[in-house]
């Protein structure tokens, strides 16, 4: 016979993995809605004529791939300006936002005529270990102070993140971020 170990009062119960992340999902999406991030009033429309669309990925990823292998089938007037960066793993975040924020600076010098239309931030599917990234606080505050719209595009069909609840617009996939770009040419 096996001995139990007696449960204690004192024995505090912490989420682990999956637990752990919708947890903090839920707390960092709580701030957020508290602080109005997420209000409907707050979303930019897509430019209707994109000519210039930027993307946030990883250079290696299907995710990029599967955008320009669609704007270059469907709308191959577009102009697609490639921000490469990590998209997975501790830094990640830090680097997304970081490139969020040097395309914005970068999209400032240019001339009124040659500025980015759309930002798509994403990357292709993955376990919710994989796709932690596009939970960060600081990444979601920098999407919505964006001043080019953004389109989030993490993950696949059921993936939900915080980067999509804050950006203009929220693309089930890659690929449909880039239909939702060329549909509109």
């Amino acid at each position: 016979q096996r001995r139990r170990r007696p449960v204690r009062e004192r024995d505090p119960l912490e989420p682990a993995g999956e637990g752990a992340l919708r947890a903090a999902f839920e707390q960092i999406k709580a701030k957020l809605e508290r602080e109005g991030l997420f209000a409907p009033e707050l979303k930019r429309p897509l430019p209707f004529f994109p000519r210039r669309i930027g993307v946030v990925t990883s250079p290696t990823g299907a995710a990029y791939h599967d955008i320009h292998n669609v704007l270059t089938r469907r709308a191959g007037s577009v102009s697609i300006l490639l921000v490469p960066t990590l998209v997975q793993g501790e830094s990640a975040a830090d680097r997304i936002r970081e490139a969020v924020i040097n395309v914005n600076a970068y999209n400032r010098s240019l001339p009124v005529a040659e500025r980015i239309d759309a930002l798509i931030v994403g990357r292709g599917g993955g376990s919710a270990e994989d796709l932690w990234a596009f939970n960060d606080e600081l990444l979601a505050r920098t999407i919505r102070e964006s001043e080019i719209p953004v389109i989030s595009a993490v993950g696949h069909e059921i993936d939900w993140t915080i980067a999509d609840m804050v950006a203009d617009v929220r693309a089930a996939t890659p690929s449909a971020a880039a239909e939702m770009v060329a549909g509109r040419e």
